[in-house]
């Protein structure tokens, strides 16, 4: 079985979504909920925008990663980060969940995508395996 394709897309997508997240309210337009964040750590305002754009930048390298590598090593990272950036935003702008546009819906999707890639990966190697057991 090739899943190459379906692969491929969600590597992509998941690309297109982390650059996206790093490029928009991060670097271009700083989204006043990244200072906010920031500032809970006890970062000024000015301190709070490097952060953020920092934060930006590291997104924007894990898009980079998504167009360039298929491990499933960076989809399980991807997963834990999300998880993690979840339950921080969680607790420091608890009301943000609820807002039209969350980050239950976005992480939701994300992680979903990388579940799937590591379906599919698991499903070649299933093949894999079962196509040199029975050439021997």
């Amino acid at each position: 079985m090739n899943n190459s394709q379906p692969s491929k897309f969600i590597n992509l997508s998941l690309a297109f979504l982390w650059g996206y997240q790093g490029l928009i309210p991060k670097i271009f337009f700083i989204n006043p909920d990244e200072i906010t964040i920031w500032q809970t750590f006890g970062l000024s305002y000015v301190q709070a925008q490097l952060a953020g754009q920092g934060s930006g930048v590291l997104e924007c390298v894990f898009a980079l990663l998504f167009l360039f590598s298929s491990s499933k090593y960076l989809h399980y990272l991807s997963i834990f980060s999300l998880v993690f950036l979840f339950t921080l935003v969680a607790f420091l702008i608890p009301d943000s969940l609820i807002r039209a546009f969350n980050p239950v819906v976005m992480n939701l999707a994300m992680i979903s995508l990388s579940i799937c890639y590591c379906m599919l990966r698991n499903q070649e190697t299933a093949s894999f395996s079962a196509q040199s057991k029975g050439s021997i």
